[in-house]
């Protein structure tokens, strides 16, 4: 969301990042939505990243709720809307993860839940703890909770065997999916690998790795079929659920929507 509205000549300033838009270009958060639905997306996550109150003072859970209603209105009926709880520091900078972020990612869970969200998802943490924090602040709803982890743009901040260890203790804490994201689309099978066996749901979003991989970041005509290419590797390792992050956008999601009929015929 972020970065395909900065594409579009949004700023989305931080701190607030894509929330800016929330208070400047609603109409352009409806129309990323529309166009993910457009393109074949069915799980449609909320711009709620940045809705708190550091960022957002004393509205910002009337605010958190209006994302949520519209990724709704946007969407297509039957497809699901997930609302995003984000890590509370920078998703870069895992030793800024406050010493008990559990609070703060429950009073968020309980407005996302209260706001009719179909499941929560705990996304692009590179801290372990803080993760579990905000799965476990998640489960206390009773809507289903999927976690993400990230090892960052340099694929650097987890190693595959802290992914491995966070994602065994967020199944036991109840998370319903597992994912990794927001890691080169070129880096991220070695990092999904851990996931294979967990017994729930899990897969990938990446995001579009250096500007040299010609995967995203600015218009190339080629750029989504690459990125759809790699997506098809995590689905052939078992992945069941596939999107994209930073430096994508609805064509990235098209070219893997456009695959998956056919990958359905090749693969048992």
């Amino acid at each position: 969301m972020g970065t395909a509205l900065m594409e579009r000549g949004h700023r989305c300033p931080p701190p607030l990042w894509s929330a800016w838009a929330l208070l400047h270009a609603r109409d352009a958060v409806a129309q990323l939505h529309r166009e993910y639905a457009q393109a074949g997306a069915t799980v449609h996550t909320t711009n709620t990243f940045r809705t708190r109150p550091e960022t957002l003072g004393k509205s910002w859970a009337d605010i958190a709720r209006q994302a949520v209603e519209l990724a709704r209105s946007a969407v297509s009926p039957g497809h699901r809307v997930a609302g995003s709880i984000a890590p509370l520091e920078d998703c870069y900078r895992p030793a800024d993860s406050p010493a008990d972020p559990g609070p703060r990612h429950a009073a968020l869970a309980k407005v996302l839940a209260e706001a009719g969200v179909d499941l929560l998802l705990c996304e692009t943490f590179p801290h372990v703890g803080e993760a579990l924090a905000a799965v476990d602040a998640a489960v206390q709803t009773g809507v289903e909770t999927w976690v993400s982890f990230t090892a960052g743009p340099q694929a650097n901040l987890l190693t595959p065997d802290d992914i491995a260890a966070g994602a065994a203790k967020a199944v036991q804490a109840g998370a319903a999916g597992v994912l990794v994201n927001c890691i080169p689309a070129t880096r991220t099978a070695e990092f999904l690998m851990p996931l294979v066996d967990l017994g729930v749901p899990f897969g990938a979003y990446a995001n579009a790795g250096h500007t040299d991989d010609g995967i995203g970041w600015h218009p190339d005509p080629d750029g989504p079929d690459r990125y759809a290419d790699l997506a098809m590797e995590w689905v052939e390792m078992g992945a069941h659920l596939i999107g994209s992050c930073c430096g994508t956008g609805p064509r990235h999601i098209a070219a893997i929507h456009d695959r998956l009929p056919r990958l359905d015929k090749e693969v048992p």
